[in-house]
């Protein structure tokens, strides 16, 4: 090599291994997105049913603990103190995620005696208030019950006959009557559910999903999909054929967040697609009797939550 020309070919090799890197570093971000999981559309907040807090305490102390163990939210009963429930979320920082009707199981709108509708209409009607005293947007309401004194028929009639009726009082102060699919013989399959919300109607009545619940009747994906923006909460709940074939049918909420039957990355999935805007995911699951039960709980909730 002739020296006089040594500076002149170190140079051009500079050049070409910097055009290279130039290259390769553009191609980076695309390699990255390309292996990247897409960007989750809906961005779940987590709460919990009250009823299902076992941390022994006043409502205050029950409050605080859940919020220490990582939730946003809560979910009262109907029919508690409205003021201590009220002092309770300002000081413990959650936000009311929804209300559970107290007297729907008790006192359900599809008895056969129309004073016991009418104990369970009011007690509707009280949860309704109780939700907007707490800012909370939606009540859950089981609307009957299957037995061998009310028909299939029968549940559907009344229960929607006295849901009408509080129709007017839910559009007033701007709650959502949100029904949930439970173990009461009563709309197994996801199109008698969307045919119960389109015989009622309204837009103030809607749909709170229990992914658990559902897997003994069918696919929590397929309801999903079926009720879309119908769906105004989501109940978090997991559920194990395997303990439910072994032990009976209720041993299968034995199962923890992510060791049973639920798919969660499914589940995401259709939540995602159909564009869920309920904001919340509301746990109603055991282990939550301590601050590392319900540390836990929230830990496996962020886990699914991000599947």
């Amino acid at each position: 090599m002739n020296k006089t020309n040594a500076p002149v070919i170190e140079r051009r090799r500079f050049l070409q291994l910097s055009s290279a890197a130039v290259a390769l570093a553009g191609l980076a971000p695309a390699l990255l997105a390309a292996d990247a999981k897409p960007a989750r559309k809906v961005a779940l907040r987590k709460a919990i049913m009250g009823g299902t807090i076992g941390y022994k305490g006043s409502t205050l102390e029950k409050f605080k603990a859940v919020k220490a163990a990582g939730f946003e939210g809560v979910e009262p009963g109907g029919g508690m103190d409205q003021d201590d429930v009220v002092k309770a979320l300002e000081e413990s920082g959650l936000v009311a995620a929804s209300v559970c009707c107290h007297t729907h199981w008790a006192k359900p709108l599809s008895d056969a005696n129309p004073a016991v509708r009418e104990v369970g209409l009011d007690g509707l009607k009280l949860s309704l208030r109780d939700a907007k005293r707490y800012k909370a947007g939606s009540v859950l309401l089981v609307p009957g019950v299957v037995s061998k004194q009310v028909t299939y028929e029968q549940c559907w009639e009344r229960s929607i006959a006295e849901i009408r009726k509080v129709i007017p009082l839910a559009e007033e102060l701007g709650v959502v009557i949100a029904i949930e699919n439970v173990w009461n013989e009563f709309i197994t399959k996801e199109d008698e559910a969307l045919r119960y919300l389109e015989e009622i109607n309204s837009p103030w009545v809607k749909w709170h999903f229990d992914v658990g619940n559902i897997i003994w009747y069918g696919d929590p994906i397929a309801w999903i999909n079926k009720l879309g923006k119908r769906i105004a909460r989501l109940h978090i709940k997991e559920f194990s054929r395997d303990l439910a074939m072994k032990k009976g049918r209720g041993a299968g909420f034995g199962a923890k967040f992510l060791e049973g039957a639920n798919n969660w990355p499914g589940i995401m999935k259709a939540i995602d697609d159909v564009g869920y805007d309920g904001v919340w995911g509301i746990a109603e699951q055991g282990g939550g009797d301590s601050a590392e039960g319900l540390k836990d709980l929230a830990t496996r909730m962020d886990k699914m939550f991000a599947s």
